[in-house]
């Protein structure tokens, strides 16, 4: 026969599995120091300017 599974504790396993991912993207986007996020707007900033001096007026 098959081994007994606890399905509960299973569940709360996954749920727990599916936190700590969230976690780590979260602390990937936000764990990051002031001159970092300045850095990272600034670049943003700079592509987006960029990108609108290529657009063409009709």
């Amino acid at each position: 026969m098959g081994e007994i599974v606890s399905l509960k504790l299973h569940r709360k396993r996954k749920e727990r599995a599916a936190k700590e991912e969230t976690a780590a993207e979260n602390r990937a986007q936000f764990g990051r120091s002031k001159t970092e996020k300045t850095l990272t707007e600034a670049k943003n900033d700079k592509a987006a300017k960029d990108l609108d001096q290529h657009k063409r007026e009709e």
